[in-house]
């Protein structure tokens, strides 16, 4: 059964906003109470945070798919409703985020970072909220907004000092079990270790942790064996150390060609592995030949301007020199690291010019409108109600989308989608002569909410909107 998983694809979905609520305070003796309609409440979001008790990505492997819950929908008598509860998704430090294209979206290092995967979706407001003093009592609320999903790719690549790369049955992971505590499995055939162990090694006052990694072979970085699926393991590592089998039983190898082969996939794998510190360990002197041969080709590597150690994991043999030389080399990298400035707030204020969304002709003729203001107050619009889409209009016209799609050249008739190609809403555009609740006159105004009027000031009012309107329509002149 597989116990450790380093990459997945991951589903995330927020929750969705809770829709808002249409409702009119009824009370005894009170029978015009006014709007009371509560808000919805937002969604949940979906938060990937680092965990050190977490090493694998093995449960988003069996369950891929994540949800956070919604929000619920306001309710009468001002009752908002209760908001969708996050969904925290702990993962290994060291995670890499990306989208599927391998857009890298965050690259979590440390105890407790975080990042918003899935952000929820707010919730409408009910019509309580939407009241104004022309606007008495709307008939209608706003829907909430749909939580945002995502296709996500989780990778995980170890975060460590020093890592230890050579042959399958090199002896790295008897290396490791005899310079930490870590208990790797050992055993005397090829590719034993099928996945990366930690150890935490103490040499004076450094403390570093040594990755063993899966043994390497030619055409590692191209797939062949483990060593692609292994090799990302390598890339936060500040110091590498190759372990060469100085007892090999295979009569066309030898520690330097051993050496040379592994040095070409790292080459070829690429991020900066060939620009990182390294030593050399030739491993096994506790075998006569593996002895002999280690004193006949240590002058040929120091002569390549490696530092090399000969070691015995078995006998315990060179580990005390090979420990403090490694502390050298990671106390010397982690000096020329950069120190981590304080962070930094970067304020970048709206330009003047900016409308916040924009209209484009596309070559069917259809205009289209994208921005994140009229994209969200489309989704938050229920078309089944005329009130509501009249609301809908006069804020696009208040945005001023009206008169983009006039300079623009739209025309009466003439397609308006607005939102992305797989999910916008199309309709003909109709240029209005002013906004429109002007228009309508008291669109979601409640005349029983006003002082009553004596019968013939009220005719006297019908006529004159009569008038009005039909004094617009006449001087109306189509494109």
């Amino acid at each position: 059964m597989t116990t450790f998983v380093d990459r997945v694809e991951l589903h995330v979905a927020a929750g969705s906003g809770g829709h808002g609520c249409a409702s009119v305070h009824r009370e005894k003796f009170k029978p015009l109470g006014g709007p009371d309609g509560g808000n919805g409440g937002r969604g949940g979001d979906v938060i990937l945070v680092v965990d050190q008790d977490v090493t694998t990505l093995l449960d988003y492997h069996h369950s891929p798919h994540r949800k956070a819950t919604n929000g619920q929908p306001g309710a009468g008598d001002n009752r908002s409703g209760k908001d969708g509860q996050d969904l925290v998704l702990p993962v290994p430090d060291g995670t890499v985020v990306m989208d599927r294209e391998g857009n890298v979206l965050a690259d979590m290092v440390g105890q407790g970072t975080t990042f918003v995967a899935g952000q929820g979706g707010r919730g409408g407001l009910g019509n309580a909220a939407l009241a104004s003093a022309r606007r008495k009592a709307p008939g209608f609320a706003l829907l909430g907004v749909p939580g945002e999903e995502r296709d996500l790719v989780l990778e995980l690549k170890t975060v460590a000092d020093v890592a230890l790369v050579g042959y399958p049955s090199a002896g790295k992971s008897s290396l490791i079990s005899v310079l930490s505590a870590a208990k790797p499995k050992i055993a005397d055939y090829p590719f034993t270790t099928l996945v990366p162990n930690l150890g935490v090694v103490t040499a004076g006052s450094t403390v570093y942790t040594v990755a063993d990694v899966p043994g390497l072979i030619p055409g590692a970085s191209q797939g062949r064996g483990l060593g692609l699926e292994f090799l990302r393991h390598v890339e936060r590592c500040s110091v590498l150390v190759h372990v060469l089998d100085t007892a090999t039983l295979e009569s066309d190898r030898d520690p330097v060609s051993d050496l040379d082969v592994i040095e070409e996939e790292l080459r070829q794998y690429g991020a900066g592995l060939e620009n990182r510190p390294r030593i050399v360990v030739l491993n096994k002197i506790d075998v006569p030949d593996g002895q002999d041969l280690a004193e006949m080709v240590r002058p040929d590597l120091e002569a390549r301007g490696y530092r090399v150690f000969e070691v015995s994991a078995v006998a315990h043999k060179g580990l005390k020199e090979l420990s403090f030389g490694l502390a050298e080399l990671v106390a010397a990298a982690r000096a020329a690291k950069p120190k981590e400035e304080a962070t930094r707030i970067v304020i970048r204020p709206k330009a003047v010019d900016d409308s916040g969304f924009t209209v484009k002709r596309e070559e069917d003729g259809i205009f289209r409108v994208r921005g994140e203001k009229p994209e969200r107050w489309i989704r938050q619009t229920d078309f089944n109600n005329d009130e509501a889409v009249g609301y809908l209009a006069d804020r696009l016209n208040r945005l001023g989308v009206e008169d983009e799609l006039m300079k623009a050249g739209a025309r009466a008739g003439d397609g308006v989608a607005i939102g992305p190609e797989e999910n916008a809403v199309v309709f003909d555009w109709e240029p209005t002569m002013m906004a429109g609740a002007e228009m309508l006159g008291r669109r979601g105004e409640d005349h029983r909410l006003e002082a009553p009027r004596p019968a013939a000031q009220r005719r006297r009012d019908r006529e004159a909107e009569r008038d009005e309107a039909q004094r617009a329509y006449d001087d109306f002149e189509p494109f």
